[in-house]
């Protein structure tokens, strides 16, 4: 997920797959970090589609994180789960995880350094352009990246969209990895995520 890699959120709002196609898609265009992200289900089928999600995840030797879920992460034996602001805080989940990751959402500089403090493995910051995919606030931008990087010493995940024309433009701010959702869920997943990762590509080669 760091060191310039790309975490792919699970999304259905653009896309009619099934979890489990759009993520074995994703990784078949060569995208190693999953974030099971589901906010309209009940606990139960979450934690079934996770458990399904971490035999895919471990078939190609990829990461699998759960979002919002800290014992349901455990429970599947996934990598690590991400909280947002609402969540369980974070010491409580450190008892529930042990040392997995854990990850949070933050909006701001004060949350980034609460979140470092706390004992976060990384953050996601942002979000860094305007994004349908949740009401996360105003954009940040590029310039609030370059700052909050420079003041917290954890991985930074720029969220927010990100878009193959964009990512290089992010990781030259200092992001450590990108996380998309929308410009992969909507249309040709597959093609949306094999795009993404030739940027990648190229941002690393140029």
């Amino acid at each position: 997920m760091y060191k310039g890699g790309i975490c792919f959120i699970t999304d259905k709002t653009y896309c009619a797959l099934s979890f489990h196609d759009m993520v074995s898609a994703v990784l078949r265009a060569g995208i190693s970090f999953i974030q099971y992200r589901d906010k309209g289900r009940p606990r139960r089928e979450v934690y079934e589609e996770a458990s399904r999600l971490r035999e895919l995840t471990q078939s190609f030797g990829a990461a699998l994180i759960v979002n919002d879920h800290a014992d349901i992460a455990l429970a599947v034996g996934a990598d690590g789960v991400h909280l947002g602001q609402d969540d369980l805080p974070l010491k409580e989940a450190r008892k529930i995880m042990g040392p997995r990751i854990i990850g949070i959402s933050t909006h701001n500089m004060e949350q980034a350094k609460e979140a470092e403090a706390g004992g976060a493995d990384y953050i996601g910051y942002g979000p860094i352009f305007h994004t349908s995919t949740k009401d996360a606030g105003s954009p940040k931008g590029i310039d609030d990246l370059r700052v909050i990087k420079r003041n917290v010493g954890i991985p930074v995940v720029a969220i927010g969209g990100i878009t193959a024309a964009s990512v290089f433009a992010v990781l030259g701010a200092g992001a450590d990895a990108v996380a998309v959702a929308t410009a992969i869920c909507k249309g040709d997943i597959q093609k949306n995520a094999e795009r993404l990762v030739e940027s990648l590509r190229e941002v690393k080669t140029g």
